[in-house]
């Protein structure tokens, strides 16, 4: 039985504090052996569709109405999957620490990895971990790298591979914009009406500076 990982993050990688700059960055699994979630997805846009309601070209929680939200939620919660959060408050972070986005992104990532997702991996059971591509050209080939190393680092023996793609190209990418939408909420904005509807599925929410008192910024 093949195992999946569907990662996405939240918040961006601008460390000052002004208008529409995060104060979290966050980085949200989805863990699962059965892809029928993003077969479910895909089904129910063709469905909004038919019924003439406004869909961008792929579900994306910070541009869908909420009406289409509500949808996506009753869709994906009928099927089986894991939420995993690592949250960065990003005034914590420091300078050396976030020198280059890559840099930034892998830090988070080997603590998420190494708590939060290999200890629950069977390791007779490929895994395949799919990650919503950001940045540039340059930048997308540093956060693979990244990636690659933190999963030598943490998985000991077993096959695994590592694939970064467009949120737009995999609905189960989707379904974890949406985690990281409803996470990114709570955290930044107290608002935790889409956390009430996932949080039995979190198996891991962990504020990996929240010991931290030196702000940098």
């Amino acid at each position: 039985m093949s195992q999946f990982v569907f990662a996405d993050e939240a918040g961006c990688f601008t460390f000052e504090r002004k208008e529409n700059v995060s104060t979290y960055f966050i980085i949200c699994t989805i863990t699962t052996s059965n892809l029928a979630v993003g077969s479910a997805l895909q089904e129910l846009r063709r469905s909004l569709i038919w019924s003439n309601q406004k869909v961008g070209d792929y579900f994306h929680a910070t541009e869908d109405s909420q009406a289409t939200r509500d949808a996506v939620f009753r869709t994906i919660l009928q099927h089986d999957f894991k939420v995993q959060a690592t949250i960065l408050e990003k005034s914590k972070a420091q300078p050396n620490v976030r020198e280059t986005k890559a840099r930034f992104y892998k830090y988070p990532w080997f603590y998420h990895f190494k708590h939060g997702i290999s200890r629950h991996i069977m390791r007779d059971a490929p895994l395949l971990v799919t990650a919503a591509t950001i940045g540039n050209k340059k930048e997308k080939l540093a956060f693979r790298a990244a990636l690659d190393d933190v999963m030598q680092q943490t998985l000991t023996g077993g096959q695994w591979a590592v694939d970064f793609r467009p949120s737009a190209t995999d609905a189960c990418l989707q379904v974890a914009d949406y985690c990281a939408w409803a996470i990114q909420r709570k955290w930044e904005r107290n608002d935790v009406r889409s956390y009430e509807l996932i949080k039995d599925r979190i198996t891991y929410e962990y504020d990996l500076w929240r010991r931290g008192t030196t702000h940098y910024y």
